[in-house]
This record gives structure tokens, sequence and C-alpha cells, in this order.
């Protein structure tokens, strides 16, 4: 299947490793071309040469109001276009309602969230028909996940503005999706398995609720969310999609 992502260019921000690295891959694999960003200058270069020619790396941190006007000319100097864009973050430090602190709500509110509304909005002004905006969110955004409250609050919020914003986007020809993922093997999931007393025990246990008796590979979800953001997916937009081996059962 063509999904006709040859020649079109993508910002995906926090894509130095994990899902986002991932999608990169798919998306260059198919023809595309890649803007990715990461904590430094290092990794994001490092993470863009494992890429290929077709991919450029980018230090940015998504808390800067200048950073998506920044990523965005990037993407047009470099590569000539801007088709659309991935918002992904690192997941927000992990504790209790009684032990988050206000620091990290602050810190965590300007990145994953206000950093994510801004880039989206940023993105919006500049895409013209046909194109994009994406957003890694989380399974939290449906159900609450025990030891996760920063994210319980902030990835809900961003899906209802995903949701708002696709239908102000849509009379433009632009379409707005984001992707759920649950227990995808990556390096911040094994982080949280390891907060327990017995991370292995954990991992049965977690993996015991997915209808297809594993934990998903960050390939599987590149694949997922390269597709949302091709063109062979232009009838999709306010769309979430869970991608967590059937972990939610509701519909």
């Amino acid at each position: 299947m063509d999904l006709g992502l040859k020649d079109r260019t993508y910002v995906l921000t926090g894509a130095t490793r994990g899902l986002g690295n991932a999608t990169a891959r798919e998306l260059i694999t198919d023809g595309a071309k890649v803007v990715i960003t990461g904590r430094t200058e290092e990794s994001a270069r490092s993470a863009a040469t494992t890429l290929g020619p077709n991919a450029l790396g980018m230090a940015a941190d998504n808390a800067d109001p200048a950073t998506p006007d920044r990523l965005i000319a990037a993407a047009r100097n470099h590569f000539g276009g801007f088709d659309g864009i991935l918002i992904s973050v690192g997941g927000p430090p992990a504790g209790t309602a009684a032990a988050v602190t206000d620091d990290q709500w602050r810190r965590a509110i300007d990145t994953i969230f206000l950093g994510a509304v801004r880039t989206a909005r940023t993105a919006a002004g500049e895409l013209s028909e046909g194109g994009v905006i994406g957003f890694v969110l989380s399974a939290s955004v449906h159900e609450p996940i025990p030891g996760l409250t920063i994210s319980n609050a902030l990835r809900p919020g961003l899906a209802g503005f995903a949701k708002s914003l696709a239908t102000e986007l849509g009379p433009r020809g632009i379409r707005v999706i984001g992707l759920l993922p649950n227990r995808i093997d990556t390096d911040r999931v094994k982080e949280l398995d390891a907060l327990s007393d017995d991370p292995q025990k954990t991992k049965a246990h977690h993996t015991t609720q997915i209808p297809l008796g594993r934990y998903g590979t960050p390939t599987e979800f590149g694949k997922a969310a390269a597709f949302l953001l091709s063109p062979a997916a232009s009838y999709l937009t306010g769309v979430m999609l869970p991608v967590d081996g059937g972990a939610r059962h509701g519909f």
C-alpha cells in the first residue's frame, strides 16, 4: 500500500528514541523526510545520523515559545516543505497526587500541556490543505494509570484540545489525530515497571490484561503513527487511536 509519503516533510518532537524515533524511521522508510528533536544537540544529531540523510536533528525544548517557529523554519529550509507534525514529549515523573510537587506540576504543564498546545497552534497557522497535526498521548486519556497522576491529568486535556482543534481545522482540510499507547516495550515503560518491587511480576501482570498477550514494540507503534500521519488516512481526523494490543476493553 502506497501511503503517499514520498517527499513529504514532518517535524517530530522528542524523537531521538522510543515511539517518536520509531515513527520517524517508518516515515523515512516510506519516502518522507523528518526533522526530529531531542534534549541536546548531541542526542538529536546522533539519532538523525542513524536515521540517514532524510533526517535532521535539532535540540529543542517544548516549553520554549520560540521552538515551534524554529522547527518549522528548519523543515522548510533544509527539506523544502512542511506537511505535518507529531508532538511528543518525555513522560512526566511518576507520583501520587499527594507526592507530586508544585514545581513538577509547573514543569509538566509548560512542556507537556502548554508546549504541545503552542506547537499545535503554530503548526496550524503554517500548514495548508492536506496537512496533519498528531499527538502522542497515553492510555490515561481513557483510564487513569495508578501512580501517574500528572499524566492522568494532562493527557485527557490534550485529547480534548485535539478534538476541538480537529473541528476548527477541518474546513481548511487539515487533520488532527492522537495516538494512545499503553504497554509498548520502550525504555519509559521499562522504567515504570522497575518502580515496583518485582518488575518481572509487574510486567507479567500487565501482560495478562492485554488480549494479544504481550507488550507492543516501538515499530508497531511507528507503523500505526506513520499511517495516521500519511495521506492514506485522509478521511481520519479527531480520532484517538489506542495502540495497546486490545488493553482498552471499551468501544
